[in-house]
């Protein structure tokens, strides 16, 4: 059954919500990425004589475990995680 009254309004409780998205849409549709770089980041990728040397060393570390001249000090190894885990 049907009941189709005089008070019938066409009240849509979705409405609002749906043209607030729209706009929500629209609004960062004319917005423009932005990419803001600190003034400390930009010193750092501006040494990159400490990339160098830290590069040369790390190259060096590779020679020597190929060729099998890399020795550990296991002492200093342990010495610096005990450190590390008990806040030293």
């Amino acid at each position: 059954m049907k009941v189709n009254g005089s008070n019938q309004t066409h009240f849509n409780p979705y409405q609002k919500q749906a043209q607030k998205h729209t706009a929500e849409k629209q609004q960062l549709k004319h917005q423009a990425d932005q990419l803001q770089i600190s003034d400390q980041a930009k010193k750092m990728q501006e040494s990159s004589t400490a990339a160098a040397n830290r590069k040369a060393y790390v190259e060096k570390i590779k020679h020597d475990v190929e060729t099998g001249n890399y020795h550990v000090n296991h002492e200093k190894t342990a010495k610096k995680m005990i450190d590390f885990w008990t806040g030293k």
